[in-house]
């Protein structure tokens, strides 16, 4: 018998301000497409936003349905429309956040594991790290790549 030990690494930031630009500008974009989602049900509005390699910015936002589970989460919305519309562009990074009550939520938000796959498979098909900003009003996280979010994942290599 082996043992093996599976490790995330999670950069901790406790203010917005200590982002780099870059980071801080996708943030303020995943918070505007938040307040935008379409979530009269669960009243849980989640954002996200894409940053492309070529520098474009996709915003997602979570779109319910009352043919529960029809809907789609923010980081589906935001990733797909990125790949159907850059087809042959790299993600570079997502940010996600929640809104709920008026007020964005104190601690980040993790992706569901169907997004969490969809990132990895984003992240195989570019063969490029994704950078994952989970924000929340007390800590913003930061997670270097999809793999980290997924490390027993099913991708291209389950195939022979």
């Amino acid at each position: 018998m082996q043992t093996k030990e599976i490790k995330t690494i999670i950069n901790e930031y406790n203010s917005i301000e200590e982002l780099p630009e870059e980071q801080i500008l996708i943030v303020n974009k995943a918070k505007e497409a938040a307040k935008k989602a379409y979530a009269p049900y669960s009243k849980f509005n989640v954002g996200a936003c894409v940053l492309l390699k070529n520098g474009e910015f996709i915003q997602g936002n979570n779109q319910e349905n009352a043919a529960y589970p029809s809907g789609l989460c923010a980081e589906r919305v935001a990733m797909f429309y990125a790949n159907a519309k850059y087809p042959d562009v790299a993600v570079k990074a997502i940010a996600i956040c929640a809104y709920s009550n008026s007020k964005f939520m104190s601690e980040p938000v993790p992706p569901c594991g169907s997004c969490r796959q969809v990132l990895l498979e984003t992240e195989v098909r570019f063969n490029s790290p994704i950078k994952i900003i989970l924000f929340g009003e007390n800590r913003i996280s930061i997670i270097e790549n999809a793999k980290q979010l997924l490390p027993l994942s099913f991708d291209n290599n389950n195939f022979d």
